[in-house]
């Protein structure tokens, strides 16, 4: 009894006490809101956006080392949940806020869940197919069938890596023309046996060395693009990170092309953008505004077909959510386009190409 006494009085006396660490994340956190928010509500980013999400990964690693430990009270689980909640909300706000060239670097950010990450999250009975038939395997795209909620589907992405080892052995995520026609191959084996496309766009553009031009890279990136608007089966095609040139575009020719919220698609890099129109590459966020390369200002312009919201704090934070997100928005699309003849399903694709640009007519 006395026991049980003493432990109702201790936290009793803590109720009204935040533990000394939540005290330090709750001010941590309030500086982050005074400096990213104005008084009328307005956000206002830091001295850059990407700088106020990483001061709250900081505050969420000393959020989950106070959740391991052990002995809590109520009151303290209570008030990190708050914490919890109020790190969620400012990073909602932070993000809805961000500029193009902010958004450019969530959509480079290392720890961004890359083609093989949703695989893994999204499908199952994954199996891997190899090599283009005539050179090589290019393992800057993998490709393979799976099951997508129990329906065969054939899945083509362009692969990224995270360490030094693997980042040679992916070629950074950047095709030679062999991956393209492995990709091809690919494609051709789900129309053969009628499985639906899903396509994951993730380059900064397709490898322009010596070798690959020798090859015929642009040969089967226009290949790609001939092929891909007459293959006779549904294809969704999904930027889930960086959507760079012809590299991009030769695995992107689809029914539905979907945008992740903080992916970016482009002709060429904002630093080329930059070098090239005023001679200085350090006008980089100046040319990310410029080219109009956010999901939202490909939505706007009639380039896609639907925008993928991410996580707060972006697709980085919490990969199974973002696989989530993307899962939904996947079975959504591929409801609605699977039921079509092939007729109409050609005629549309060929259409919603033939249509983009088209932004006002002039009278005579």
């Amino acid at each position: 009894m006395r026991r049980a006494e003493k432990k109702k009085k201790a936290e009793a006396s803590t109720a009204g006490e935040a533990h000394p660490a939540i005290a330090g994340a709750e001010f941590l956190l309030s500086v982050v809101e005074t400096h990213s928010t104005r008084g009328n509500g307005k956000v206002l980013t830091m001295d850059s956006g990407i700088k106020a999400q990483q001061e709250l990964d900081k505050i969420e690693e000393q959020i989950a080392k106070l959740q391991s430990l052990e002995g809590q009270s109520g009151e303290t689980r209570r008030q990190i949940q708050q914490l919890h909640d109020r790190v969620s909300d400012l990073r909602r706000e932070v993000s809805s806020h961000l500029n193009a060239w902010e958004r450019t670097n969530l959509a480079r950010h290392p720890q961004r869940p890359y083609t093989l990450d949703y695989v893994e999250r999204i499908f199952t009975d994954w199996s891997e197919i190899h090599g283009d038939r005539g050179f090589r395997d290019d393992p800057a795209i993998v490709c393979g069938m799976a099951r997508f909620h129990g329906q065969e589907v054939v899945v083509v992405g362009q692969q990224k890596a995270r360490d030094a080892k693997q980042r040679v052995y992916r070629n950074f995520g950047m095709p030679h023309p062999e991956g393209y026609r492995k990709a091809m191959r690919v494609m051709k084996i789900a129309e053969k046996f009628g499985r639906p496309i899903l396509t994951f766009v993730d380059t900064d553009g397709a490898y322009p060395g010596l070798h690959a031009e020798e090859r015929g890279q642009g040969e089967a990136i226009a290949r790609n693009l001939l092929e891909m608007s007459r293959l006779e089966v549904p294809i969704i095609a999904t930027v889930i990170g960086v959507g760079g040139s012809g590299g991009a575009l030769a695995i992107a020719v689809a029914d539905r092309v979907l945008m992740m919220e903080n992916s970016v698609y482009s002709v060429i890099s904002p630093e080329g953008c930059a070098s090239i129109m005023w001679r200085d590459a350090s006008k980089k966020e100046l040319a990310a505004e410029a080219m109009k390369i956010t999901a939202k200002d490909m939505s706007e312009l009639g380039c896609i077909d639907d925008i993928i919201p991410e996580p707060p704090g972006a697709a980085h934070t919490d990969h199974a959510r973002a696989a989530e997100l993307l899962d939904a928005a996947l079975q959504k699309h591929l409801s609605e386009i699977k039921s079509l003849c092939v007729k109409d399903l050609l005629d549309t694709r060929y259409g919603k190409f033939r249509k983009m640009a088209q932004f006002f007519q002039v009278e005579g």
